[in-house]
């Protein structure tokens, strides 16, 4: 029984007794007996009601209280009309909408972290009170070739990984670089965090392999670059000059022209293929920054044109020059350029079969200067054109 329910007994117990008295008392008189049994009545009534308005704010904090604990905070308290229930349900209301909104932002701020761990590229192991893994993130499944299904719960000691030792030595604060899986390499840092007023640790592991590997690719890209630029220019002034020797052949004894033309052929032959090597490489990487120089295009165009006089003439194709105005000094990477016009200049050597001709054009449109090479050969097939 309740404290209001005792009081309501005793209040009625109190006025049963009175009523009794009056009875004995007022009996010959029932004009006073009527009087008194009503007031008794009233008085019964009225502090029945007081003992109820006493007890509705001690209602509604009990109310409150199971509304907490069964992590309600969306209901809350009408205003009564009375002056000092309705403070205290004034208090409980803002306190309620507190509650609610710190717990939306604590579940906005979980989804959060949980959606940058599922997406960092680093690892991240935490742990529970006692030193036991509580979660792994999908990026420490895959760097450490574990399943989370088979390591929550467990300790470091007892997971069976030669790198689990490295991460069980790792003290708050410490960083250190472990090996895992053959050559990759990870670097480890220990760390705390607070949850419920109590630390709890964590690990992050971050990638180092793809870091190192970067920077090797990165200074192999250069090294080839320089390796290719040198070796296609060497290669191709060098083609240039053994198919002009071949032209010398007849003029050797007869008996001294197969050996010699073989010997070319085996050069060449050669070199091709070393300027193949090389340029398998070279195209897979960009091509280094232009060294930019004041450099006429009209000479870059003629030096490749002479470079390559030998399978101009073996094809009887015609160089027909359209300079509709010199273009003067250009700043440009000559070596770069020089590549270019070898290339679109051989380009067009090869499409043309026989008796062909190629236009060197170069002019100002909107002030815009250009250079055009121009041949009529058989294009690209429509089988290829896609």
């Amino acid at each position: 029984m309740n404290l209001r329910s005792k009081l309501i007994l005793y209040f009625a117990i109190i006025h049963l007794i009175f009523a009794v008295i009056s009875y004995f008392l007022f009996s010959e008189n029932p004009y006073w007996l009527f009087a008194i049994e009503v007031f008794f009545l009233i008085s019964l009534g009225t502090g029945i009601t007081l003992i109820r308005s006493i007890f509705k704010p001690f209602q509604m904090i009990d109310a409150g209280t199971e509304l907490i604990k069964e992590r309600d905070f969306t209901s809350k308290f009408r205003i009564s009309g009375s002056e000092g229930i309705d403070r205290l349900v004034d208090t409980y209301n803002q306190m309620i909408d507190q509650l609610r909104e710190e717990r939306l932002k604590l579940q906005e701020k979980n989804y959060f972290i949980e959606k940058v761990l599922d997406a960092s590229p680093s690892a991240v192991i935490t742990f529970d009170f006692d030193d036991r893994i509580h979660s792994i993130n999908p990026a420490g499944e895959k760097i450490l070739d574990l399943n989370q299904f088979e390591i929550i719960g467990k300790k470091l000691s007892e997971i069976d990984r030669q790198y689990a030792r490295g991460l069980e030595s790792l003290e708050i604060g410490d960083s250190k670089v472990i090996q895992v899986n053959g050559n990759r390499k990870l670097k480890c840092w220990k760390a705390e965090f607070l949850d419920k007023g109590f630390k709890r640790s964590f690990i992050l592991l971050e990638e180092l392999t793809e870091e190192l590997r970067q920077t090797e690719k990165n200074a192999y890209e250069k090294l080839i670059r320089i390796m290719a630029h040198e070796v296609n220019n060497s290669i191709g002034a060098a083609n240039s000059l053994l198919h002009s020797c071949m032209n010398y052949k007849n003029q050797l004894r007869e008996e001294d022209r197969g050996d010699f033309e073989r010997a070319l052929n085996v050069v060449i032959s050669r070199t091709d293929h070393l300027n193949n090597f090389m340029k398998s490489f070279a195209d897979v990487i960009r091509l280094p920054n232009p060294d930019r120089t004041p450099a006429d295009v009209y000479e870059l165009l003629d030096n490749t044109v002479q470079l390559m006089r030998t399978q101009i003439k073996e094809k009887n194709i015609t160089i027909d020059w359209d300079i509709s105005m010199k273009l003067g000094l250009i700043n440009l990477d000559k070596s770069q350029m020089e590549q270019v016009f070898v290339n679109l200049i051989k380009n067009s050597v090869e499409a043309i079969k026989k008796d062909g001709k190629i236009t060197l054009r170069t002019g100002i449109i909107n002030n815009i200067r250009f250079a055009e090479i121009e041949d009529n050969g058989t294009g690209i097939p429509p089988e290829v054109m896609e």
